[in-house]
């Protein structure tokens, strides 16, 4: 073979058994980068981008280039290899690059506040006033609620109300409160209204089943029922966010195409709705935050309920995985540092659980663990000694109020949301 048909240190040989050029190709060099990049296989595309910055600026922007890349898995790996770079072009392109944006979710659970949602979605919430009507279909949610005193009509009536709104076909997000004053009553009819006007809400990208706070109802007492028709009728949802796990369903089959974030919050979460949203297809899905709760409140779900997620990779695509709220949290910061997804995802969200130094002792061994962006443990069980090693990790750490009291069994050790 001639000495410029040898492959290179960094060259792809692909098929055939012999030396090429016999019956196999060298994609040498940087045209080769580019040729598997555009295969569809995406460990190929991944691989070509690690040997890209070993053929310098040519290189450096194809790097650049995959930060617009789908899918998204690219953006992101692209993302992580140009993250710590000091190149002027690798700092414009990170300045308009966010890998995860819903910092909304970062915070603890304002209903023992009091407080109704001020954001969903990254969208304004406004409470729709009948008489004003849609004024921002864009960048507003609108919520919808009924009052103890009935001066509202009921969330049934505003429903096929905002439906009938000349705006009603650009509306994107829409927040369900309170709907009813017993707390036996589910969602069913809820979701039966929203369904019938789904031909008038033809733009719905976001909704919030259940933005009802503790003076409202305890969390573990707001009454669910299948949420799945919701996924049905609304084929261009993005964000599905309900509160709520008494009852709550995800009834087969369903699959969504373009469903980008998850939001389960719950005081407990039965190991029977876990399955269920472990059985949807949600090719698409992105941003996945299950708030698992008490075993005293339904949450009878374990680690090997989970398994799916982070063993058999279900949700392959996910940059936010936030598993809150729980009272296996040990167990998950184990089994989440042995999965793939902590090679991919831009943020590891674990708060609101009886995480432990224990627990924070996986996290702490994982190399992996330092090129998320973001790791939270907020309000779980860790000592300030392991706050300090946790704060030393190369990523943004939230760790705000923690309750490393004397109580170190698990028996003792709870979630912050329960009931």
């Amino acid at each position: 073979m001639a000495e410029n048909q040898q492959p290179g240190k960094y060259d792809a040989v692909l098929g055939g058994k012999n030396p090429p050029p016999v019956d196999s190709a060298v994609l040498g060099g940087i045209e080769g980068v580019k040729r598997r990049l555009s295969n569809p296989v995406v460990d190929v595309k991944l691989a070509a981008l690690t040997d890209a910055l070993n053929y310098q600026e040519a290189g450096l922007e194809l790097v650049i280039q995959a930060l617009q890349n789908k899918p998204k898995i690219i953006q992101r790996y692209a993302y992580k290899l140009l993250r710590r770079r000091k190149e002027t072009q690798v700092k414009q392109a990170l300045e308009h690059y966010q890998p995860w944006d819903l910092f909304e979710r970062l915070q603890g659970y304002i209903g023992y506040k009091g407080e109704h949602a001020g954001r969903f979605a990254n969208r304004l919430s406004v409470d729709y006033n009948l008489e004003v009507g849609i004024e921002d279909s864009t960048n507003t949610a609108y919520a919808l609620r009924w009052d103890w005193d009935g001066d509202r009509p009921t969330i049934a009536e505003q429903i096929t109300s905002i439906s009938q709104d000349s705006q009603a076909g650009k509306l994107e997000a829409l927040i369900i409160g309170l709907w009813a004053d017993d707390t036996e009553v589910g969602s069913d009819e809820i979701v039966s209204r929203l369904v019938d006007a789904k031909d008038k809400l033809t733009n719905l990208k976001a909704i919030f089943i259940g933005d009802i706070h503790y003076e409202e109802s305890e969390i573990s007492w707001i009454a669910q029922g299948d949420i799945s028709p919701i996924l049905r009728a609304y084929p261009q949802l993005e964000v599905l966010q309900v509160r709520g796990g008494d009852g709550l369903q995800f009834n087969a089959p369903v699959r969504h195409n373009n469903l980008q974030t998850l939001i389960v919050e719950t005081g407990g979460l039965s190991s029977e709705t876990v399955a269920q949203i472990c059985n949807m297809n949600l090719p698409a899905l992105e941003h996945l935050e299950l708030w698992l709760g008490s075993d005293s409140y339904g949450g009878d779900c374990r680690i090997v309920d989970v398994k799916p997620i982070l063993e058999d990779l279900i949700f392959a695509d996910l940059n936010y995985l936030g598993l809150r709220n729980s009272e296996f949290a040990d167990d998950i910061a184990e089994a989440v540092v042995k999965s793939p997804l902590i090679e991919t995802i831009s943020v590891l969200d674990l708060s609101l659980g009886n995480l432990s130094d224990k627990g924070a002792e996986y996290l702490l061994n994982c190399a992996a663990v330092n090129e998320l962006d973001i790791l939270n443990v907020s309000e779980a069980r860790l000592s300030d000694e392991m706050v300090g090693k946790l704060s030393k990790l190369d990523c943004r750490l939230l760790a705000e109020k923690q309750d490393a009291d004397s109580h170190y069994d698990h028996e003792y050790r709870y979630c912050a949301v329960t009931e």
